[in-house]
């Protein structure tokens, strides 16, 4: 048997080295640097080894197999899941601090029928109890085993002694795991690899799903080496305003289904609450009748969501005045100010333009363009557009207004929440006659 050993591999180049060093002697690039465990090479040479010819298959002889998901108890959850959890599927959850990732993982253990084994490495059983008796889940069933452990070898070999398969293993969080074969400290690259990969071989080999929790960067980005987001086969991100009460789950990568959909939940004292109907909510606190303040329906997976977009248009007392949006793209604003100095003939020079997304919602889809061109004509105007209006569109640098995917669905969604007056491009063919809908225009 081969001796395992480590050295530390350049991710830019591939070198070795042995020991870490903070620029790579071979590539001379910074911090590329990884404990990996390698395994030394026999001394017999390899082209004395006996290789034995693999046969191709046909795709005639190939037999479909069908996923057996296992409902989560959660419908926004199983949304984005594409109708559940895949045995020996590996998940990977991800968000900022405080988002809400712990508390929906708790209440997914507490609906799902089975033995559940919660890996905490970040905290106490005692905390969890903490956490549990706050969702309502005070009635736990034995069902529910903790792990406090940080080592991931002893993980798997004590859940590879249960005698019954888990129906869901939890590791909170997969940063805090380590193995004592490699000598970096947890949450390093060098050790999130190892684990996830060893955490994933066990799943695979049970048949059990495991759920792994990531931490972020301040980028935003996903802790650890981009690996492990090709390791798993699902990339699940928790995300919204802290300071809002929405939460949306989306997903960006899926083996086992789509990356469409999203989940909408509200972040109450009693844990996360699931949104059926998401425009209800965002739409709730609009004031019908206020110049600078339209509704646009979003896409929010494959499901339309109508929210409201607020516009301001004051006088700068800047040379250069401000473009300040909050939940659009800060490019495209600038994009769109200049569209409608240019196409619209508004003298939006000396003026700063705010842009503000109500609820917390970030919007990135062109649909939303039309929309943000008409709060910020309706506020330097100083007049409201029609009630019940709802705008779509993308706008081009020519001014003109364009088709947008899911037109039909968006409007079919638009009518039934009592929104009569369609602005899009079916109406009107350039931002100009779009703003012929502002009052006294």
């Amino acid at each position: 048997m081969a001796k395992s050993a480590t050295r530390y591999i350049c991710q830019n180049c591939g070198a070795s080295f042995l020991r870490w060093s903070g620029q790579c002697a071979s590539c001379s690039q910074w911090n590329t640097l990884v404990e990996t465990i390698v395994a030394a090479s026999k001394k017999s040479s390899s082209l004395s080894r006996q290789v034995s010819a693999a046969t191709p298959i046909k795709l005639s002889q190939i037999r479909g197999k069908d996923f057996a998901r296992t409902p989560t108890g959660i419908n926004e959850l199983n949304r984005v899941l594409g109708g559940g959890i895949v045995p020996g599927s590996v998940i990977l959850l991800a968000g900022e601090p405080g988002i809400g990732k712990s508390t929906l993982l708790t209440q997914l253990a507490l609906k799902l029928k089975g033995e559940i084994v919660y890996v905490c490495g970040e905290e106490s059983p005692e905390q969890i109890k903490l956490r549990i008796d706050r969702v309502g889940g005070k009635s736990v069933t034995a069902d529910l085993s903790f792990l406090p452990q940080m080592d991931v070898d002893v993980v798997t070999e004590t859940i590879r002694s249960l005698p019954n398969v888990p129906k869901l293993v939890i590791v909170d969080s997969v940063q805090t795991m380590s193995t004592s074969d490699l000598t970096g400290m947890a949450g390093s690259v060098g050790q999130i690899r190892e684990c996830a990969y060893r955490l994933q071989n066990l799943a695979k080999e049970t048949g059990m799903p495991v759920i792994l929790v990531g931490h972020v960067t301040k980028e935003g980005a996903i802790a650890g080496p981009k690996i492990l987001e090709h390791l798993v086969d699902t990339v699940l991100y928790l995300e919204g305003d802290q300071k809002h009460t929405f939460r949306i789950l989306r997903a960006q990568k899926n083996r086992f289904g789509s990356v469409d959909e999203v989940g909408v939940f509200l972040m109450e004292e009693k844990g996360l609450i699931e949104v059926s109907n998401p425009s209800d909510i965002f739409l709730e606190e609009t004031q019908a009748g206020v110049a600078g303040s339209v509704i646009v329906a979003a896409m929010e997976g494959t499901r339309p969501v109508l929210v409201e977009i607020q516009g301001l248009v004051v006088p700068t007392s800047l040379a250069i005045p401000r473009r300040i949006g909050t939940g659009v793209d800060h490019n495209r604003l600038q994009l769109l100010v200049a569209v409608l100095t240019k196409r619209a003939g508004l003298p939006l020079g000396t003026m700063d333009v705010y842009v503000n997304v109500a609820g917390g919602l970030k919007l990135t889809e062109p649909a939303a363009d039309l929309a943000i061109c008409l709060a910020i004509a309706s506020s330097f105007k100083n007049k409201a557009l029609p009630p019940k209006s709802v705008a779509i569109g993308e706008v081009g640098l020519l001014g003109e207004v364009r088709r947008v995917s899911f037109l039909t669905k968006r409007i079919n969604e638009s009518k039934n929440l009592g929104y009569r007056q369609i602005i899009g491009p079916e109406q009107f063919r350039s931002i100009r006659q779009a703003l012929s809908t502002i009052a006294g225009s």
